[in-house]
Order: C-alpha cells, then sequence, then structure tokens
C-alpha cells in the first residue's frame, strides 16, 4: 500500500477528510519551501501539493501566478524541487503530489522525470493542462516508477467523461469546484455535492476537491461529503505577504491548524 492510500485509509477508519494544502515550490525560495513543508506537517496537513512553477500558468489566478513567477525568479527548477522533496523524506512520510504543467515535464524527459521524482519520494502527479486522454507519453513511466497521475474533473465535464474517468483514477479524484482559475471565487458546496457523491459511487479512489476553500467553515461544508479538501490560494496569500519574515511559519500554521480544525470529527 502506497503512501497516498494508507493515508485515506487511516483517516477513513476516523471518519475524517484529509486536509490537502497546497503550495508553491520555490516561493519565495526553496529553502523556505523546506521549512514551509515541515511548518505544514506540524500544524496537520494530511497529503501535500507542491507546485512546480511555469512561465505560462494558465489554469492558475493571479495569486498562484505571481507565486510562480517569484519562484522562477528565485532560480527554482524541477531538479531543484525534487532534491527538495528527497531532504524532506528524511523527516516525513506525508504523501506528496506535484501538481503543474507538462511542459517543464517534457523538457526534462518523462522517463528522467518519473524515475527521479520516484528516487526523490514524490507519490503522485497533477498535470493541469495534459488531458488522459493524451497522457500515454508519461503514464508508462509513472506506472513503472509506481507514482499515481492524479485525474482532474471539472463541473464542466460531460458525465459519460466523468464516469469512465473516475473509475480509471489514480491515488484519488481531484474535483475542481467550480468553473474559471484558481482563487477566483468562493465554493458553493452545496451546488457541487450531488457531483462529489456521483463520483464517490463510480470511483474506488477518493475524492478530493479544490478552487475557493479558503476558511475553516469552507472546508467543514466541504468535509461533510468529500474525501478530502485542498486549500492553495488562501495559504499562497500568506506567503506573498509574509514572505522570508520571521512571522511566515507561525501565520502558515494558524491558517492549517484551523483549516484542519473545521474537519475533525470531534470539533464539527
Amino acid at each position: 500500500m502506497g503512501r497516498i492510500e494508507a493515508t485515506f485509509a487511516r483517516l477513513r477508519q476516523k471518519g475524517e477528510p484529509a486536509l490537502i494544502p497546497f503550495i508553491t515550490a520555490g516561493d519565495p525560495d526553496l529553502g523556505t519551501t523546506e521549512e514551509l513543508i515541515h511548518a505544514l506537517v506540524e500544524a496537520g496537513a494530511d497529503l501535500l501539493e507542491l507546485g512546480f512553477p511555469f512561465s505560462d500558468p494558465m489554469a492558475d489566478g493571479p495569486t498562484i501566478q505571481a507565486a510562480s513567477e517569484r519562484a522562477l525568479a528565485s532560480g527554482t527548477t524541477l531538479g531543484g524541487i525534487l532534491e527538495t522533496v528527497r531532504r524532506i523524506r528524511e523527516h516525513t512520510n506525508i504523501p506528496i503530489v506535484l501538481m503543474g504543467y507538462y511542459n517543464p515535464i517534457l523538457h526534462y524527459g518523462p522517463r528522467r522525470f518519473a524515475e527521479e521524482a520516484a528516487s526523490a519520494g514524490v507519490d503522485g502527479l497533477l498535470l493541469v493542462d495534459l488531458p488522459p486522454e493524451e497522457s500515454a507519453e508519461i503514464t508508462g513511466f509513472l506506472r513503472s516508477a509506481r507514482i499515481d497521475l492524479i485525474t482532474l474533473l471539472a463541473p464542466t465535464t460531460p458525465a459519460e467523461r466523468a464516469s469512465r474517468l473516475a473509475a480509471e483514477a489514480e491515488g484519488f479524484l481531484y474535483y475542481v469546484s467550480m468553473t474559471g482559475v484558481t482563487g477566483a471565487g468562493q465554493v458553493d458546496a452545496a451546488a457541487i455535492e450531488e457531483a462529489v457523491l456521483t463520483l464517490k459511487a463510480e470511483s474506488d479512489v477518493p475524492v478530493a476537491v479544490g478552487f475557493g476553500i479558503s476558511s475553516p467553515a469552507d472546508a467543514a461544508a466541504v468535509g461533510r461529503f468529500a474525501d478530502a479538501v485542498v486549500v492553495g490560494s488562501a495559504l499562497v496569500k500568506v506567503i506573498a505577504a509574509y514572505g522570508k519574515s520571521p512571522e511566515l511559519l507561525p501565520q502558515v500554521q494558524a491558517l492549517v491548524r484551523a483549516l484542519k480544525g473545521g474537519l475533525r470529527v470531534e470539533e464539527q
């Protein structure tokens, strides 16, 4: 059993959804990212999504676009991110999913990426611009490396296609709670509950919900029916506000503890 499956199994026994924070690796630099990851784990994160920066992040709103720009300006590379994950693996067993765009991986080399990511301790990969039907160039390498290719689904995904992809999914499904770019608005839990419950019935893997979740109340509302909630822009805004100041880690931890508090069964 891999780290992603084991984590969801443990939480399922408790009846508790997972909290998946997203941060952009290298924002403001990779040294700070390493410190942030340890802080996130300590504060109660269950899985981590690490964004790898790209110069044309078309699915991201201004907040995460700016984070990518800061990361690239600090000299962040895909190889550097994998080395960071390797160091993190010396201290934590938390599942780590890399999230981003296919171009940097294509440039790096899909086979090389899969082998080095597995060696570093990466558990999953989420590519926002590579449809599953066009992923054959990398899926074989990822399967050989035992890295899950996470599937993204949205409210605009046709029902037949969503059902097929849900049945074939690895690791967990990432359901985008709204149309548009990241950080574009607030989630309407009632509007997406039916879709998420349908996906849960059609898939053997957990269903995570992201986009628009920024507060403990949002997390609690979505956590009633989802297996996990993903929080990205709200955290990236804290990182942008505090940079490398001594207040950064305490502020990030305070937000993550509050979000996790909204998900814990005994606190609802």
